[in-house]
């Protein structure tokens, strides 16, 4: 009789040990299985753009900017390509163009957009793209203000400065579209009919060689990727 409870305990704990191993061997799966899923919520999330307490028009964009800037400071941006990151920093002397690219950061518009032209040793231009979560986001943060051309110091287009882009060429006004921009890269020689015209906000300072894969990427007669490029956007910490 004592035999047999001896036996009958050595099959419990064997048993007992079993199940032990079984629950540690299934849990680092699950675990990785919930980090997964996780990280793909977290990723849809923090692509859509947060709602903005005020429509921009133009009547009350510049204002709205002006004072936005003075509570946002950060000029520094990283924009991230599938060909690697371009880190821009974004002048003080062009407060109305600095503002406005931070609170479009901010509102995270720029997140799934497009490359959408590349003209070798000239530039490439982003902030736009065909789907209809672009055209929602503007309509979202305020689709038909312009901001005003602003000078500076008087910079001229060279290697690796950022401008604001115009919807078109006949522009006196010389009012930027917010929403999209352009690095120059082309020669001294290709800027004439662009200074002058064009806010210069901004220069990259880390990642040319990116801006110079991008350049030559295969495009369409209307310098548009033959591939969509997505970008995106973010702040970084001074």
């Amino acid at each position: 009789m004592k035999n047999l409870l001896l036996f009958s305990l050595l099959i419990t704990l064997l048993i007992s040990c079993e199940d032990t191993k079984k629950k540690k061997t299934n849990t680092p799966v699950k675990h990785i299985e919930k980090q997964i899923d996780t990280i793909e919520s977290t990723k849809i999330i923090a692509s859509k753009p947060t709602k903005p307490k005020i429509k921009l028009t133009e009547e009350n964009a510049i204002s709205f900017l002006i004072a936005y800037g003075k509570e946002n400071p950060e000029n520094k941006v990283r924009i991230t390509t599938t060909y690697g990151i371009i880190d821009i920093e974004l002048f003080k002397d062009t407060p109305i163009h600095r503002a406005n690219f931070i609170y479009l950061v901010k509102q995270k518009y720029f997140n799934n957009t497009f490359l959408h032209r590349v003209v070798p040793d000239f530039i490439i231009q982003a902030g736009s793209s065909d789907l209809k979560s672009t055209f929602k986001k503007r309509a979202v943060i305020g689709s038909n203000y312009r901001l005003p051309y602003e000078k500076g110091n008087g910079k001229l287009h060279s290697y690796g400065t950022v401008s604001g882009a115009k919807e078109y060429r006949e522009n006196p006004d010389k009012k930027t579209s917010p929403f999209e921009f352009f690095i120059y890269l082309g020669p001294n020689t290709s800027n004439k009919h662009l200074n002058g015209n064009y806010t210069i906000y901004g220069k990259v300072i880390k990642g040319m060689e990116v801006v110079e894969v991008l350049s030559e990427l295969p495009s369409d007669d209307e310098d548009w990727p033959l591939n969509n490029i997505y970008i995106s956007a973010e702040i970084i910490k001074n």
